[in-house]
């Protein structure tokens, strides 16, 4: 069975909270549908590279789980985030600057 989705703008204020509790630096740089916009989340590692998350869902385990979908130069990624909003304006985009590229989303209750 299909887990509730919850609005985007709920789970980002979840989500932004665990990471203010793990000291993890992190910021909406893209504000999305409030209800169903879709997330990215940017990983800064703050040595001019990045890493790239977006939530799919599985077919194989009926769920959804986030994978990297993007690593690189930071201005690559940023490039990736500008071409994919063009697309999408109801995308949001977090942004989360960590020198250990902690991103908690493998976490529970973060899929």
């Amino acid at each position: 069975m299909a887990e509730p989705r919850l609005a985007t703008e709920v789970w980002v204020a979840a989500y932004r909270k665990r990471l203010d509790l793990a000291g993890i630096p992190a910021f909406v740089t893209a504000k999305g549908d409030t209800t169903a916009g879709a997330v990215l989340v940017k990983v800064a590692r703050m040595d001019g590279t990045a890493e790239l998350f977006s939530r799919r869902f599985d077919l194989m385990t009926d769920t959804r789980k986030w994978e990297s979908i993007a690593h690189g130069p930071e201005a690559e990624i940023d490039t990736r985030i500008a071409r994919d909003r063009s697309t999408d304006p109801d995308l949001w985009v977090i942004e989360i600057e960590d020198r250990h590229g902690r991103h908690l989303l493998d976490e529970p209750g973060l899929a």
